[in-house]
């Protein structure tokens, strides 16, 4: 695992979102067919940059991803 690695995983999570307005991590790894530490390597790239929030639902306490407008 390298930076250019984590930056295409970085890269196909925002894709991602940035079709959906909010998706929780299952819907974003349905998306990208990232494995749970790919896609956590991925939001912490966005998180850091400034380019992502996070919320937890109501429901079931899932971890939620949008795109910064």
């Amino acid at each position: 695992m390298n930076t250019d690695t984590i930056g295409s995983w970085a890269g196909l999570v925002w894709n991602a979102l940035n079709e959906a307005d909010v998706l929780g991590c299952k819907q974003i790894k349905k998306m990208t067919k990232l494995k749970d530490k790919e896609l956590y390597a991925a939001l912490g790239w966005l998180a850091r940059e400034g380019k992502i929030y996070f919320a937890e639902s109501a429901e079931d306490k899932e971890l939620l991803v949008a795109l910064v407008k």
